[in-house]
């Protein structure tokens, strides 16, 4: 292979990890042509697929999948499946959400926030002292 060419073999036909893509990313699964909608990362050690939006950089060990792939998605038995989508996500919060936080509030306001009086223990010192200016005495 010469270099400037295109070649074939998919580890020069993956775009460059340090860069975002400029041209817009495809479907990494054999045979599919379309435009990636989605990334597929996997963590082995917690037999997890998290399944979220397009990243902006081409990953070595994640996969772009498009809308049809993303949403035909299996993992082995006893495997999760952690799909994050965010325009899913409410922008303001429901009113269980209001209530719990005002039931929050009124908990913290149960608590005895009156001072209690507090009577110094005589003779003791605070933990401040005074100390004598050293320019008054080598006068």
């Amino acid at each position: 292979m010469s270099s400037g060419t295109n070649s074939s073999s998919s580890s020069s036909s993956r775009p460059d990890s340090r860069r975002p893509s400029s041209v817009g990313r495809r479907c990494t699964r054999s045979g599919c042509s379309a435009h990636a909608a989605k990334t597929l990362t996997y963590i082995y050690s917690d037999s997890t697929a998290v399944l979220g939006p397009l990243s902006t950089f081409a990953e070595p060990h994640a996969y772009d999948l498009c809308a049809e792939h993303s949403d035909k998605l299996t993992v082995p038995q006893g495997w999760t499946v952690i799909a994050h989508n965010p325009e899913s996500h409410q922008s303001e919060p429901t009113p269980d959400d209001v209530l719990a936080i005002a039931e929050a509030i009124r908990q913290t306001l149960k608590i005895d926030l009156t001072p209690k009086p507090h009577t110094p223990e005589v003779g003791r010192r605070g933990h401040l002292r005074a100390i004598p200016n050293q320019s008054d005495s080598l006068n």
